[in-house]
């Protein structure tokens, strides 16, 4: 998987897949000047720089925020009635099945579209955008779903998982870089697309840019071909895995690895099953952990020996410990909350779990409702076919890779 660069914000926003992926589309409407004899690069945030109009008054900014989260709100509600009434609606029809098939992912994706259709041809969706809040909703919904995990999952699963991601995370990322240059494209730009594909989307190029010192416009081609290829891939994945008969820990690793988005992997791990879910979960979680390790190579590298700036300090622990996605930890720590509560409360602990599993699918449905409001394509208009080609081809070489190591690193899992 993986907010609008126009969004006024008084301070910047934490760094995400969805919700920056479409802040940095909109970056392409102020490009760096091509006399520039030093780009700058891209901020810690793309999407932190206001209009000037809007950002004079403070106070109009916090209400179109409130407005747009109440249309957050009302499209998530929205989509839980449709999920817990059309089944019984369609009892008896000849949409029986396909009613009962249909999970919330898909209604809070094709309202969110279709919210984002209504806000965009009315003119409101830049002044609501700093309320599609999808890295918050949906790491807030993964450190909630780590209390539906027994602890000793995750430890088994750890292994595998670690090994999956290194391997696929060096192979694709060397594919993408290889690729990239093959078709003529910049080192800055291929380090964001290497890092997208072979990652975790729009976060892993937000901190590759800051890394690589990384034009905006760069950022925001990056960001709209995430959303583009992760959106199909929520709906695509589960149906392969089901087609080809997946064991549901094989399909779980599959989406998990595959798909570049972290709220987009938690929609399509959801459509498969709750085993394939929580397996998705354990290896998306595992490469974001590596995310920092990628980024302050990426600084290394480019430091010295692409750019071989004189006195440039070398990144050290402490810069891989600010790149670190700290909702690992979150996610990690619900797990053993959990565990040590069921122990000592025993059956009278299940009834609080699923509350919090309650609350972790409001999360979610809030963070996928944000996915459909955010997607914006703009920026692919400038990009030209290049970087489309070597997205989509990186794409098909991570299906691959990530199909067969997960078939032989997860073969035979199960979660008891």
């Amino acid at each position: 998987m993986a907010a609008d660069a126009t969004r006024p914000t008084p301070a910047a926003a934490p760094a995400e897949d969805t919700q920056k992926a479409s802040g940095a589309t909109a970056t392409e409407t102020a490009p760096a000047s091509a006399t520039d004899p030093e780009p700058a690069a891209a901020p810690a945030d793309p999407a932190a720089v206001p209009p000037a109009a809007v950002a004079s008054r403070p106070g109009s900014f916090w209400a179109w925020t409130a407005a747009g989260l109440l249309v957050v709100i009302a499209l998530a509600a929205l989509t839980r009635y449709l999920e817990q009434n059309v089944p019984e609606w369609a009892a008896g029809t000849a949409l029986e099945d396909i009613a009962a098939a249909i999970e919330y992912p898909v209604y809070a994706i094709l309202l969110g579209l279709l919210g984002n259709l209504v806000v965009t041809l009315t003119g409101l969706r830049d002044r609501i955008a700093a309320a599609f809040r999808t890295e918050f909703f949906i790491k807030t919904g993964l450190v909630l779903l780590g209390a539906s995990i027994n602890l000793a999952v995750i430890a088994s699963a750890a292994g595998p998982a670690i090994a999956q991601a290194v391997l696929l995370i060096s192979g694709v990322f060397l594919f993408t870089w290889w690729l990239a240059g093959r078709l003529g494209l910049e080192d800055k730009l291929r380090a964001l697309l290497a890092s997208a594909v072979s990652i975790c989307g729009v976060s892993a190029a937000i901190a590759a840019a800051g890394a690589v010192r990384a034009r905006r416009e760069q950022l925001a081609y990056t960001a709209s071909l995430v959303i583009v290829f992760a959106l199909p891939s929520i709906f695509l994945l589960p149906w392969l895995a089901d087609l080809l008969g997946l064991e549901p820990a094989v399909a779980g690793a599959w989406i998990g690895g595959n798909i570049d988005t972290t709220a987009a992997v938690t929609a399509a791990g959801a459509l498969a099953g709750e085993e394939a879910l929580q397996i998705a979960s354990i290896v998306k979680v595992t490469q974001n952990a590596l995310m920092g390790v990628v980024a302050v190579a990426l600084t290394a590298y480019f430091a010295l020996h692409v750019e071989r700036r004189a006195g440039a300090a070398r990144p050290g622990l402490g810069e891989l410990w600010r790149r670190f996605p700290k909702f690992v930890l979150g996610f990690v720590a619900a797990s053993v909350i959990a565990t040590w509560y069921l122990d000592v409360a025993g059956a009278d602990g299940k009834a609080t779990i699923a509350v919090v599993n309650d609350l972790r699918v409001w999360f979610f449905i809030l963070a996928f409702v944000s996915i459909g409001l955010e997607v914006r394509v703009a920026a692919l208009r400038q990009a030209g076919w290049r970087p489309v080609a070597v997205f989509g081809g990186a794409t098909l070489f991570n299906l691959v890779l990530a199909l067969g190591l997960a078939s032989v690193l997860f073969a035979g899992f199960t979660i008891s």
